[in-house]
């Protein structure tokens, strides 16, 4: 059994010189597939749900080889990555509809801190009991994935002392969010937020994972992985989605695999130790001190990544994907985006350089991927 999985990826468009400039409203209405946020300096696609790789690779690319194409039309305009206003922008909002209520709701509440850009990583899951137990473990194990994809250490054109300043500032709303011991709890509390206007509405639910489907929180369809920050290399994402989707097999294999059967803590003190642990890998990402949910014991960010790398090897193999796992050991190695940047400025390299080149580094990796591997498939 493989899951149905697909993206939402939302992106920041500017020019080449890295400065971030709103045309979400334009892109919206001119391309097929992409949507407005808020404010107008991100721009969003999603992609169809699928359960073959080589085809969500392409899913991948192609939007985004639609969306270059069309701001060469506007004028000298890019793709600009990172997950925050690395260079500048965000001391004021620029609203993208301002007619939308909901997005005055956002600007007045939050400011600029939810203008990031991020990648939420979608999986299939009909049953709503195995679908919360799954939310239960990814929950704790969250904070892996964004240390793997940290990439947002700049604001303002400074270095910020985060990996992921996205995380580190992003308003996790509501405050206390619980470990849903069921589906029928699950239905009781948020009807309880949005009565006592904690959430606006079913979607004003933004933790590190959660449940999602069409009629929320009724019908229930897919757990929504929202914790990662944009990771701008296709094969480096579907690396870090195959080791989720694993897990997320072995949960479904093994019963038992539940934090509220298998740690040493309660569910209160299990949320605490992983809000903790997000806050450690916001700061430090793969060289974050975590402490482990079933036995609380201490472990660096990137060996419980290798732990559970091979432990659900066998999995992925069984599979048949497990050759999309192999970029996991090159971002253990090398270090994730963030990681990288900060190489760079510990050299003498300044924020604006340092984007500038992500800025070629990416488009030519788009480039090179689409014309190797999407060319000759058909989608």
């Amino acid at each position: 059994m493989v899951l149905s999985k697909g993206f939402e990826i939302e992106m920041y468009t500017g020019t080449p010189n890295g400065d971030i400039v709103g045309l979400s409203d334009k892109i919206a209405t001119a391309l097929d597939g992409f949507e407005r946020e808020p404010d107008s300096r991100n721009v969003e696609y999603i992609t169809q749900p699928s359960h073959d790789y080589d085809q969500l690779l392409c899913a991948l690319l192609r939007p985004r080889a639609a969306l270059r194409n069309y701001l060469k039309q506007l004028g000298d305009y890019t793709i600009v990555p990172g997950s925050t206003l690395s260079l500048g922008g965000s001391d004021r909002f620029f609203r993208s509809n301002p007619n939308n209520p909901y997005h005055t709701y956002i600007e007045q509440t939050y400011g600029t801190k939810v203008v990031t850009s991020s990648v939420h990583i979608n999986f299939g899951m009909s049953d709503p009991e195995l679908l919360m137990r799954a939310c239960r473990v990814v929950r704790m194990e969250a904070p892996l994935y964004l240390a793997l994809s940290a990439s947002s250490p700049f604001l303002d054109g400074k270095a910020t002392g985060y990996h992921s300043t996205r995380w580190g500032l992003f308003p996790q709303t509501p405050a206390h969010v619980p470990l849903f011991k069921s589906h029928a709890h699950h239905i009781e509390w948020v009807e309880k937020q949005i009565a006592a206007g904690t959430m606006q509405s079913v979607r004003h639910l933004w933790t590190s994972v959660r449940p999602n489907g069409d009629l929320r929180p009724y019908n229930l369809n897919r757990l929504e992985l929202r914790i990662c920050d944009l990771v701008t290399d296709p094969l480096a994402l579907l690396a870090i989605t195959a080791l989720l989707e694993a897990r997320l097999l072995q949960i479904i294999e093994n019963p038992s695999l539940d934090p509220l059967g298998q740690s040493v803590f309660s569910p209160d003190e299990l949320i605490s130790l992983t809000t903790a642990n997000e806050a450690a890998v916001a700061r430090s990402s793969l060289d974050a001190h975590l402490r482990h949910w079933q036995d609380g014991r201490s472990i660096l960010a990137r060996d419980w990544i290798d732990e559970i790398t091979l432990e659900v090897w066998a999995i992925a193999k069984q599979q048949g994907f497990s050759c999309f796992l192999s970029p996991l050991q090159k971002i253990l190695h090398e270090g994730n985006e963030a990681q990288q940047w900060l190489q760079l400025h510990s050299v003498g390299f300044n924020a604006h350089h340092v984007i500038l080149q992500a800025i070629r580094t990416m488009q030519e990796r788009e480039a090179e991927l689409e014309d190797k591997l999407c060319s000759s498939l058909v989608v």
